[in-house]
């Protein structure tokens, strides 16, 4: 499953990338030290002022979109604190990545309370996967695409680890939607300027009819 040039060593079931012999390290934009204070932090700050949105809505949501995904390889981009343990069917395979490695110790602790059987949990980029190609169904990523500094780098990694027909569904705040012109941390790119991203990368882009506050809500599929 992990493609040349990258090894593996394995904690619990969190997996840490080597290059060279040397682990590959990045920076979280919370910082590890507060991770414990992420849940809290979107649910109390980041969904009702920042983004105008109800996070019960959102996972209300996602809990349709993904309850009758079964059986199939799922990969999820910034798995954060690993609240898609709550969402998702467990008898999928599920492969998280974040560059936090204390989100994903959180994450852990979710998924192992849960009915899980295969998960595994990657400190990791997601522009820079280490997977070989065309092995997931369905890649996830939620409210962390304005944090990658080339979205494009990223479509076309998922583009690349995707088999055929494989569906990419995500969420992200769009500044067209930021009625109240809230300050959002990172890059935040329109509904036009995503689409034609996910196009270039051979993805058919679609969007889901649910508003949300400031966030978009959307999937692509793999055609090319």
């Amino acid at each position: 499953m992990i493609k040349n040039g990258f090894e593996v060593k394995n904690k619990k079931r969190i997996s840490y990338l080597y290059k060279n012999s040397k682990i590959l390290k990045y920076k979280p934009w919370l910082g590890d030290l507060f991770s414990f204070l992420y849940d809290s932090i979107m649910k109390k700050s980041i969904f009702p002022k920042k983004f105008e949105a109800s996070i019960d809505d959102h996972f209300q949501f996602l809990k349709s979109v993904l309850k009758d995904v079964h059986n199939s390889s799922i990969l999820e981009l910034a798995t954060g604190s690993g609240n898609i343990s709550e969402i998702l069917p467990c008898d999928n395979k599920y492969i998280g990545t974040d560059v936090s490695e204390g989100l994903l110790k959180i994450a852990y602790k979710k998924f192992s309370k849960k009915c899980f059987k295969d998960y595994t949990l990657y400190l990791c980029s997601a522009d820079q996967l280490p997977f070989q190609d065309n092995i997931y169904d369905i890649c996830i990523c939620n409210l962390s695409l304005n944090f990658f500094s080339d979205v494009n780098s990223v479509a076309k990694e998922v583009s690349r680890v995707l088999k055929k027909k494989g569906v990419f569904i995500g969420s992200v705040p769009v500044p067209e939607k930021n009625k109240k012109q809230s300050v959002i941390r990172g890059n935040l790119l329109s509904e036009n300027d995503l689409k034609e991203i996910f196009i270039h990368n051979g993805f058919d882009f679609t969007t889901y009819e649910f508003n949300n506050g400031a966030l978009l809500y959307f999937k692509g599929i793999l055609i090319d």
